[in-house]
């Protein structure tokens, strides 16, 4: 079985580099399907989930070939001719349904089982199916399927009950070769979407407001081959930000967007971390007395939920009350038993976290119960008294470049042991 183990105890110092954005490559990966031409995704990160989405592609007969030697990855999908993925690829990762919305588009005809992924809470894709429909899909579901059939995609206004990121995405990739104009209102405004929008934009579309919670799409003829070059990754920055305050360290984090980190800062300012942002650096400085503090995890621009395990393991190390109330997914407090196991004192009430500050974590044998968790995990045990094992770190490696070896880099006790 893979393990990471970390020894907590060491200080971090220096720099590390964010990679792309998991967020926003997958999108941009699927939306690549709409192209006549090639699509040449630069800087990508090389983590599991980009393999798994490129599969799903290879699975419908795109050409793709992953460069891991210069992280680029070029795209052909003018020959596709399979309108069915490989169901247990789709099973793998919840992202893989990001291709139903650009094969709607210019097949008008797909067939897709239920999406995989993270168990951390119900995610329906009925907002997807809603958005497919008002564009004209007619949507079967039966035995584990989604189906949907459309002479043309006609534009048309479609107002989100949630700002969900998936739909968004999904309705904004359907609608690009849509005839006529669609209004996507109450959309979600993260800015992996304003990022895909500008990729769907490079390659011909004409996509306006991504970013915003109203977003217009007039529909095009076809869309072109382009290059690109995704956002850096929010969250990974995040992390790594998390690593230094638990472990007291002072650290610079390179490539980073300040807009897109803002809640994250405001929240490390508020407990006592010194932040100084120098373009696209940030330093973190959490030598000082840390304090508690309460968090509300929002869509964007609020806290992230992507964020809030790994906040949650560093409120353990800080003394007195702190608060976490998590809106987003109902089963994301996975990680408290095993951070409890570490000594962690947290009390859940529902969608509601009690975290009271201990002196000390005790490194055990943990397991990551999705991607988040066991980052979040991973800093635990570097703020940890003694050994953590952190098994199932397929989960991990779902989303994050190496972390162990840019955790190391940066003078952690950490090592990966695959058996």
């Amino acid at each position: 079985m893979n393990k990471i183990v970390a020894k907590g105890g060491n200080e971090l110092k220096g720099e590390v580099n964010i990679s792309s954005a998991k967020n926003s490559v997958l999108p941009i990966i699927a939306a690549s399907i709409l192209s006549s031409g090639k699509c040449v995704i630069e800087n990508a990160p090389m983590f599991e989930d980009v393999f798994v989405i490129s599969s799903v592609l290879e699975s419908i007969e795109s050409n793709v070939f992953i460069d891991k030697d210069t992280n680029k990855i070029i795209i052909d999908s003018s020959n596709v001719l399979n309108l069915q993925p490989d169901m247990d690829l789709v099973k793998k990762m919840r992202a893989s349904f990001l291709i139903m919305g650009p094969m709607i588009s210019k097949f008008g005809s797909f067939k897709i089982s239920f999406p995989g992924g993270c168990n951390i809470g119900t995610r329906p894709i009925d907002l997807h199916l809603k958005g497919f429909n008002a564009l004209g899909a007619d949507i079967s579901i039966g035995h584990g399927y989604v189906e949907a059939k459309a002479t043309s995609l006609k534009g048309n206004k479609i107002y989100l009950d949630f700002p969900s990121v998936g739909a968004t995405e999904n309705i904004m990739m359907a609608a690009v070769l849509a005839k006529g104009e669609t209004i996507i209102e109450n959309a979600a405004e993260e800015p992996e979407i304003e990022d895909l929008a500008n990729f769907l934009n490079k390659m011909g579309a004409n996509v306006i407001g991504a970013g915003t919670d109203t977003i217009k799409i007039i529909g095009v003829k076809e869309l072109k081959g382009t290059i690109h070059k995704p956002i850096y990754d929010r969250i990974e920055a995040g992390t790594f930000m998390i690593a230094a305050a638990i472990t007291r360290s002072k650290i610079k984090i390179n490539g980073i967007n300040e807009e897109h980190l803002k809640p994250i800062i405001a929240k490390l300012n508020e407990m006592n971390v010194d932040i100084d942002v120098i373009g696209e650096s940030i330093l973190v400085n959490a030598k000082k007395e840390l304090k508690p503090i309460d968090i509300k995890t929002m869509p964007y621009p609020g806290f992230p939920t992507d964020m809030q395990a790994q906040m949650m393991g560093l409120l353990c190390t800080v003394e007195g009350t702190s608060f976490i109330t998590e809106t987003i997914f109902e089963n994301r407090f996975m990680h408290v038993p095993e951070m409890k196991k570490m000594g962690a004192n947290i009390k859940i009430d529902g969608r509601n976290a009690v975290i009271e500050g201990v002196d000390k974590l005790t490194g055990c044998q943990v397991r990551a119960t999705d991607l988040r968790a066991g980052a979040a995990l991973i800093l635990c045990g570097l703020a940890a008294e003694g050994t953590t094992e952190i098994t199932d770190i397929y989960h991990i490696d779902r989303g994050y470049v190496n972390i162990e070896n840019k955790l190391k880099r940066l003078g952690a006790f950490i090592k990966r042991i695959d058996k």
